[in-house]
């Protein structure tokens, strides 16, 4: 597990970014047939997106969710060509995972 691949474009003054999160995502009844125990699951549930330091992205996730997930969102207003979009994802064993990617 390595962590998050963040690209992000600008045009037209809209920020657009895909990231993906490298993470098994271990659902509760995966976890279950596996080991015999929903304990085992294991999941991303928060990611967070920042440039300059404004978040632009702040949501909760669901164990209901790929492997590996990509995440797509847009933005307006904030960033430009070479600033960096940070981003930051929790999974459910508090484990942290950063990624950072220039606006191009």
């Amino acid at each position: 597990m390595a962590g998050i691949k963040v690209k992000a474009k600008l045009k037209g003054g809209v920020v657009k970014v895909k990231a993906m999160v490298k993470h098994p995502m271990m659902t509760y009844n995966m976890a279950e047939k596996k080991t015999g125990s929903r304990d085992n699951a294991n999941f991303v549930t928060h990611l967070t997106a920042t440039v300059n330091g404004e978040t632009v992205l702040d949501m909760s996730t669901s164990q209901f969710l790929s492997k590996n997930p990509i995440f797509k969102f847009q933005f307006k207003g904030i960033g430009k060509k070479g600033d960096k979009v940070e981003m930051l994802a929790v999974d459910l064993k508090g484990k942290t995972y950063k990624g950072k990617g220039k606006i191009k």
